[in-house]
């Protein structure tokens, strides 16, 4: 068996935002909080035609799981709140937690819109200082986005996830170099990365029911049953071992930006000032992924942590940096005309993005 202590430790962190759809709901509408949530993908088709996107825990304890009918999930909880996905809320806390990543570490990849890896391993000197650091991210994140998130250390990216996944929610799960073994060990094979719910049924059948259990499965046999890639995977995964590097995913389909201002502020110079900073930033991502956008959104941040979003589409793409900066001051003066409140952080998001001009939004592809 390989040895994990025998490669060269990093310091990776896993972070997995709790229930996120479903808490970024209780966030806006807190009257909501401590009831069973359902979010819901409504099929247009009127009534209660659609599936059940997520759910927060109370409604997981009652029986709702994604995928299943809204129907089915009204019959099993007829007292829940029922709720469409808000995406461009979502993006919006998602944008707002990433950025506060980057506070932390300058390698950073976003696995998905609630998940995200760090490397530690050039910013801490040990496990100690690494959880430190770690629950200052969830400090902050509680703070400045109103969100809970769970937290995993580990030697690579496939450890850091489990750990992440180990206490939920709000939980934190540090494993060293050395405990790599005996933390998978008692853990269901499903618990595993790569291992969805067909591969976890098959590993039962051959008597696979813990990840200690894949162990003693030769090398062949995961290759025979699951092929070269995934078998190797597999075995390989089940001891700890993933090399893979945390590096930044290049496709998306928006770019945006959010900063906490000095001061709670409804002063149009200071917000200004603020969007002129952010511009730099979003055109500098556009200019080095040769991309082009047509909608452009200016986000703000009340006080109280609610979200509001001002945006527009232009007839043509643009990349330049004074269309940018031009839209985003329209978008703000005509949002506090509308809304002159405080607010304590804001942001800008290009999106309806295009490779170089007039392609497809890479959202088709």
């Amino acid at each position: 068996m390989s040895d994990i202590n025998e490669r060269k430790t990093r310091i990776i962190l896993h972070i997995d935002m709790d229930y996120f759809f479903a808490q970024c709901e209780e966030r806006e509408h807190p009257e909501i909080k401590g009831k069973p949530v359902v979010i819901c993908v409504y099929s247009g088709r009127g009534g209660d035609s659609g599936a059940v996107s997520t759910s927060n825990y109370e409604a997981r304890k009652l029986g709702i799981k994604a995928g299943i009918s809204i129907s089915h999930a009204k019959k099993l909880a007829p007292d829940a709140v029922f709720l469409p996905v808000n995406m461009e809320l979502y993006h919006t806390r998602s944008e707002e937690v990433m950025e506060i990543l980057k506070g932390f570490s300058d390698k950073i990849e976003q696995e998905s819109i609630d998940e995200a890896y760090c490397d530690l391993t050039e910013k801490v000197t040990d496990l100690d200082e690494a959880r430190m650091l770690a629950l200052r991210l969830k400090d902050e994140i509680r703070q400045l986005v109103g969100l809970t998130c769970s937290v995993g250390i580990g030697p690579n990216k496939l450890i850091a996830k489990v750990a992440s996944d180990y206490r939920k929610p709000d939980g934190m799960t540090v494993v060293k170099s050395e405990e790599v073994l005996n933390f998978l060990a008692p853990l269901k094979n499903t618990d595993l990365i790569g291992v969805g719910k067909k591969t976890g049924e098959r590993l039962n059948e051959l008597g696979v029911k813990i990840i200690a259990d894949m162990w003693k499965l030769p090398m062949e046999e995961f290759i025979r049953e699951f092929g070269q890639a995934k078998g190797l995977w597999l075995k390989q995964a089940s001891q700890g071992i993933d090399d893979s590097p945390v590096e930044e995913r290049q496709g998306t389909e928006q770019i945006g930006r959010i900063i906490t201002l000095k001061e709670n502020s409804k002063e149009l110079q200071i917000i200004l000032d603020a969007i002129d900073q952010l511009t730099e930033d979003v055109y500098m991502k556009l200019q080095s992924r040769n991309l082009s956008f047509k909608s452009i959104s200016f986000i703000a941040i009340s006080t109280g942590l609610k979200t509001h979003t001002k945006s527009l589409t232009m007839g043509a793409p643009a990349k330049d940096f004074e269309t940018i900066r031009t839209k985003a001051h329209e978008l703000v003066k005509s949002f506090l005309l509308e809304s002159p409140m405080p607010l304590r952080r804001v942001g800008i998001r290009v999106s309806n993005l295009m490779e170089g001009k007039g392609q497809k939004t890479l959202g088709d592809y």
